[in-house]
Order: structure tokens, then C-alpha cells, then sequence
């Protein structure tokens, strides 16, 4: 079977996993836990229009979750159908940010692709962070500066409440000027491609900062 799960959807699924194994662990009422179980299938299935039947399936054994440790097994069996971002390299990095001079990046080949919705990180000594996204197939590379505020925060990408930092690109705005746009995000990228439940706050992200 061909990966079919995007990293956000994994997320999503895992906070409906931790879900049902709460609510196993406080709710007597069994006809209460069986409205919590089909609510929380029905959601992850309705993340998937057109699944298979061996899709369908493997995604139904979510609600024989009733501990951390089946909770645990379950997940790390569908890791498996998790779509892997784009493999990026030093190479394919330079060329997306081929005008900053001593790109630092991060060991693109110790990574796990199945654990991102896109590639962030931070060079602590120039203060900026770099960002790579895939829009439609197509690798873009997104650049600016970022100023940790030192507190907690919504973030614009993920939309939980993490540390953040305020981003700033500058971005063209017509032939011949530039603005500068941003928002704040996450500091650390690695956790709010964990805290990733949907792209639509990404998507939105991207197109502020890549449109006139």
C-alpha cells in the first residue's frame, strides 16, 4: 500500500488516538465512549475522500486504542503510510536560497521526511530562519529574520500556543518595491511541524508572504 497520509493528517489522527485513550481512561458510560469513538472515526475518515478498502481499514483500528501502549503500536504501524516531504539536500537548498552567501542548513540526511509539513530552521548568528515548502508539487524557499519574544503565543502556521518569534521577509510588492510582511511562528519548526493539524494556516503563511 502507497503512503497516503500527509504529516498534519498523522497529527490530527494521533490527537484523536490520545483522545479515545482519555476518554477510555475517565468515561464509565459505555454508550458515552461509543459516541466518542465513531465521532473521532468519522473525523479521520473525513480527512480522506477517496480511501480504499485496506485504507479504510487500517485507519479503523484507531478505536481498538484503549491504552498508551495500544495507542503507541497503533500509531507507529501507521507511520508507515505517512507521505514523506520532499527529500532536500545541501544542494537543493543552496540553489532555493542562492543569493544568501554561507547558507548554514541542518543534516537534511539525518531527517525523517515523514515528520514534516515543511523545513524550517533558524541560524541563531545572523537571527534568521529559513523555511522550504512544497506548493503544488514545486519546492519554494522562504527566508527572513526572526525575534524571539520570549513567551508563549498562537502560532500562524500550526495555530497552537507555543514560544514564538517574530518573522519578517521582505517581499515584493511591485515591479521595482519591496515591504516587508511577517507574523509570528513558532521558534523551533520541529515543533510546530508536530503541533500541524491542518495546512491551511501554512498555505495562508506562504501566499502572504510570496504575493503582491
Amino acid at each position: 500500500m502507497n503512503p497516503f497520509i500527509r504529516n498534519d493528517q498523522y497529527n490530527f489522527i494521533k490527537f484523536q488516538t490520545d483522545s479515545l485513550v482519555q476518554g477510555h481512561a475517565n468515561i464509565k458510560d459505555g454508550n458515552v465512549l461509543d459516541a466518542l469513538k465513531s465521532n473521532a472515526l468519522d473525523q479521520v475518515l473525513n480527512l480522506f475522500p477517496d480511501l480504499s478498502n485496506q485504507q479504510k481499514n487500517l485507519l479503523c483500528h484507531m478505536v481498538e486504542a484503549e491504552d498508551s501502549s495500544e495507542a503507541i503500536r497503533f500509531l507507529a504501524e501507521l507511520k508507515h503510510d505517512v507521505i514523506p516531504f520532499q527529500h532536500v539536500t545541501v544542494k537543493v537548498a543552496k540553489k532555493l536560497f542562492s543569493k544568501v552567501k554561507k547558507l548554514k542548513t541542518p543534516e537534511f540526511e539525518q531527517m525523517d521526511f515523514r515528520g514534516y509539513s515543511y523545513l524550517g530552521w533558524n541560524d541563531a548568528g545572523s537571527g534568521r530562519k529559513y523555511m522550504i515548502v512544497d506548493i503544488g508539487g514545486r519546492l519554494i524557499g522562504i527566508h527572513g529574520t526572526i525575534k524571539p519574544s520570549h513567551k508563549k503565543g498562537i502560532c500562524s502556521i500550526c495555530n497552537r500556543a507555543e514560544a514564538i518569534g517574530l518573522f519578517m521577509a521582505r517581499v515584493k510588492s511591485g515591479k521595482e518595491t519591496y515591504t516587508d510582511r511577517g507574523n509570528y511562528i513558532c521558534y523551533d519548526s520541529e515543533k510546530c511541524n508536530q503541533n500541524m493539524m491542518t495546512l491551511d494556516h501554512l498555505n495562508d503563511f506562504v501566499v502572504q508572504l510570496t504575493k503582491y
